[in-house]
């Protein structure tokens, strides 16, 4: 392991600062920052066992990703990324930090689903990593096991008022969940659908002989995003606990989320890169190509991605991640020909997750420091990870990406590093692009190489949420 790396020349970006600096990094970890061209920087130089020119370039905190579904099972198959080529693939986007989801089966407990993935991940990451649990059958038993969880690091737990019979809780069961994670500091995210009222819709449609992907976007409405949103922050308000909702779609449903701010409750929101780029009429495309675009939340008509880049702005929303749950055209999505309700629910993104929010600055839809602070900051203040992870200072963990701001990329499945044979950007022109990426001082991605390995990512056990009121 190189023990001194100096970067030097670059202009670097946190979410509270931007300023033209040279970072030292010794150990795995940040050093010391001193202005370029300082005595303290020149001496630096002297004693560096390697030196990186980030001159021209940006040095951002390298991304932290609060949403993946890598290796996860989904209608009868697996997402196609496992946890070495998803991590890998991450580190090609400059993501440094990703959170995965473990999976409660029902009938088991949390500890054997954390196990099992514990199993699929453990020495095959390429960055480091940490879970978040989904709870499937909310009882006696698993809510004392929140505790349990929470002490030792596992401290967000995700629950679902959609997929009745597979993930869903009643009000009931979510009340429960969100009174014992007010007690023990833990965070509840939710997927926020009326699954029992979407079935109705789902079977209705198939009978009308509707079965094409657009139909999946049409049965998952707006409006009961909204309601489940709206009835889950409610809970959470009697609960007395903090709530999460995960992937934003639809403008409805960020109402009720910045009305809930509005009268000062943790409450908080996420949404994801197809949310801003993507709409039903991708889901629309002929000859079964919208299939590739399902997801749930769904794709909404495009006026919605004006309100969630809106919402970003005014802080209604305060992460971006990417939901990354990839599934094969060939022989995955292609499940659900003839029914649009067996396609899997998902779509690839953790490589791509940076690049395109760099575009929102580039069209001045947010500023470098508002990109820094939804990819990096934000992510690593809310899942417990901050300040080791998501900044640039002292202590910090050396996570770092060079990062050439004026670079031009086409995004297409024919180079990307994510195990999946489409992209749902293909074609789409990108300025900016990562360049290289340390992980806790280890170069990962060198000048557009891949230098580094399965194994090198450490699990991390997070703290509890650090961006309550």
């Amino acid at each position: 392991m190189v023990g001194r790396t100096l970067v030097r020349g670059g202009l670097v970006i946190t979410a509270a600062d931007e300023i033209h600096a040279d970072v030292l990094v010794e150990d795995g970890r940040i050093a010391a920052l001193a202005a370029h061209g300082s005595p303290g920087a020149d001496s630096w130089a002297e004693s560096a066992d390697r030196i990186l020119d980030a001159t021209g370039k940006y040095v951002i905190p390298g991304g932290v990703d609060a949403h993946t579904h890598l290796d996860f099972p989904f209608g009868g198959t697996f997402s196609s990324d496992n946890f070495e080529t998803g991590t890998r693939a991450a580190a090609w986007g400059g993501t440094t930090t990703l959170i995965d989801f473990a999976v409660q089966s029902r009938g088991k407990s949390l500890r054997d689903g954390l196990d099992t993935w514990h199993a699929k991940s453990d020495a095959r990451c390429a960055i480091d990593y940490a879970f978040h649990m989904i709870l499937s059958d909310v009882n006696e038993h698993t809510l004392k096991e929140l505790d349990l969880l929470v002490a030792e690091g596992v401290t967000s737990f995700k629950l679902f008022t959609a997929y009745p019979g597979v993930f869903y809780s009643d009000d009931g069961q979510i009340l429960r969940a969100m009174q014992r994670s007010a007690d023990n500091g833990g965070l509840v995210m939710m997927h926020a659908e009326n699954g029992i009222a979407i079935d109705v819709l789902v079977e209705q449609a198939l009978a009308e002989g509707k079965t094409d992907p657009r139909y999946h976007g049409e049965v998952r409405r707006v409006l009961l995003e909204a309601e489940a949103t709206h009835r889950t922050i409610q809970l959470a308000r009697v609960a007395g606990a903090p709530l999460y909702v995960v992937h934003v779609s639809a403008e409805e449903a960020l109402a009720e989320i910045a009305q809930a701010r509005d009268k000062g409750l943790n409450v908080f929101g996420e949404t994801c890169p197809q949310y801003l780029f993507l709409s039903t009429d991708n889901l629309a495309e002929p000859d079964f190509e919208g299939a590739k675009y399902v997801c749930s939340t769904p794709l909404r008509p495009r006026e919605h991605q004006e309100a969630l880049w809106r919402g970003l702005r005014t802080n209604d929303l305060q992460v971006v991640s990417t939901d990354h749950c990839p599934f094969c055209f060939q022989g995955q999505k292609e499940l659900g020909r003839g029914d649009f309700s067996k396609i899997p629910n998902g779509m690839p993104g953790v490589e791509n997750r940076m690049d395109l929010l760099h575009q929102g600055v580039v069209e001045g839809r947010i500023s470098r420091r508002r990109w820094i602070e939804i990819a990096c900051a934000t992510p690593a203040r809310m899942f417990g990870l901050y300040p080791k992870k998501g900044t640039i200072a002292p202590g910090a963990d050396a996570d770092l990406v060079l990062y050439d701001p004026t670079a031009e990329q086409i995004v297409s499945a024919e180079t990307h590093h994510m195990n999946v044979d489409y992209s749902p950007y293909e074609g789409k022109r990108l300025t900016g692009r990562v360049e290289t990426v340390l992980s806790r001082g280890e170069l990962v991605i060198d000048r557009r190489e891949f230098t580094g390995h399965a194994g090198h990512g450490q699990y991390i056990p997070r703290g509890t949420c650090q961006y309550l009121i």
